[in-house]
């Protein structure tokens, strides 16, 4: 039998739209509530968990001190004269008046060339140029008493600068015979010993003036207006660490090198203790301008980067916390703009001020508002001239 529904007056039901908004109300209803649960276990957590530790650096303050602009090159060190001693003829070897490394003076007899046959010669042409003379002498005494004629007279006057001439070409092939230093200077190593054969050209020592030595460098044109003679040079060499030699800029090419757009430039360079040797490399400071103040920071303070050099500036505590425990400091970057370097020292044109408390290590742990924990007991290098340690 068909099922009956009763539609008495007074009985109402929810229509089937209002019971789906109510299902639907109490659906978002309960993900509300957990989300907020949820929420606040999150938040619960956050405020649970242990703050981070503050990063260990070392600071500097950024001081301002006296800055003497400089130039920097590398250079070779030569001899102010300096040669390679050969002999003009060939000949056996009787005497060697030398030892390797001697110091010699101008004019010093080196090397002697057997030269018994030239000396000889020499004295022959002596005793003709001596009869010569006397003859000389007696056609003048005859012309002045209308003895002789003037024509005799002129032929003992030739003759005599004949036999005079003579002596001299002689005594320049007995000259050639021997080695004489040209100037004062320390010889290389000798090779060559009493009874060999040496030809002509044969080098057979080298000699070099030691003091004072000479420094060839090169630096770009655009430093040519900087550079004056007479300005203060300072060299460096590996041989001696923590030396420093003192020297003075001496002459400027008048020439650029139309290929690399360098100007050569030389250095005089005393060296009294003969302890500098030419051929020797060195890194060269000239001194250029004068002095002037600058605000320096430690090379190790600052993050170079390719948009921008920067430094990390210490900001002091905001205070306390929550639970009464006062605040580490922390860092701000800041670009700033440097200048020249010097040693361990770099110079800062722009971005900070001085007094500025800087980060010198440990900034690659380091980002804005980090908080830091500060130990100095190990401060990065600060020289303006640095030298090498040894452990």
């Amino acid at each position: 039998m068909p099922t009956r529904v009763d539609n008495k007056p007074g009985t109402t039901r929810p229509s089937t739209t209002k019971r789906m908004f109510w299902m639907i109300g109490g659906v978002l209803l309960l993900i509300a509530v957990i989300v907020g649960i949820k929420v606040l276990l999150v938040v619960r957590m956050i405020h649970g968990m242990p703050k981070p530790a503050p990063f260990t650096v070392s600071t500097t303050s950024a001081r301002e001190q006296p800055w003497q602009p400089s130039l920097r090159a590398v250079g070779t060190l030569r001899a102010a004269n300096g040669a390679d001693l050969a002999m003009d003829a060939a000949g056996l070897v009787t005497a060697i008046n030398l030892k390797s490394g001697q110091d010699v003076k101008q004019g010093q007899l080196l090397l002697q060339l057997r030269d018994d046959d030239a000396v000889a010669q020499l004295q022959q042409l002596q005793a003709a140029a001596q009869l010569s003379q006397l003859t000389f002498e007696r056609a003048r005494k005859q012309l002045a008493a209308q003895a002789i004629s003037q024509a005799d007279y002129d032929g003992a006057a030739a003759d005599l600068k004949a036999k005079k001439a003579a002596v001299a070409q002689q005594q320049v092939v007995v000259s050639k015979k021997q080695l004489r230093a040209p100037f004062a200077g320390r010889a290389g190593i000798i090779t060559i010993s009493p009874g060999d054969y040496v030809s002509a050209g044969t080098t057979v020592v080298t000699l070099q003036q030691l003091d004072p030595l000479l420094v060839d460098f090169y630096v770009p044109q655009s430093e040519l207006g900087r550079l004056q003679a007479g300005q203060s040079v300072k060299l460096a060499l590996d041989a001696y660490a923590g030396r420093q030699f003192d020297g003075k800029l001496s002459a400027i090419s008048p020439k650029v090198d139309a290929g690399t757009r360098n100007v050569q430039v030389e250095a005089t360079v005393p060296n009294r203790d003969k302890a500098l040797t030419p051929g020797m490399f060195a890194k060269l400071e000239v001194d250029v301008g004068s002095q002037q103040q600058q605000l320096t920071l430690p090379q190790a303070a600052i993050v170079y980067n390719p948009y921008g050099d920067t430094v990390y500036v210490v900001q002091p505590s905001k205070g306390k916390d929550d639970q009464g425990h006062a605040q580490p400091p922390t860092v701000q970057q800041t670009f700033v703009t440097v200048g020249e370097t010097r040693g361990d020292q770099v110079a800062i044109l722009k971005g900070i001020e001085a007094g500025t408390q800087v980060v010198t290590s440990g900034q690659i742990k380091l980002k804005n508002g980090a908080p830091i924990a500060i130990d100095n007991s190990v401060q990065p290098a600060d020289s303006a001239h640095p030298t090498p340690q040894e452990h």
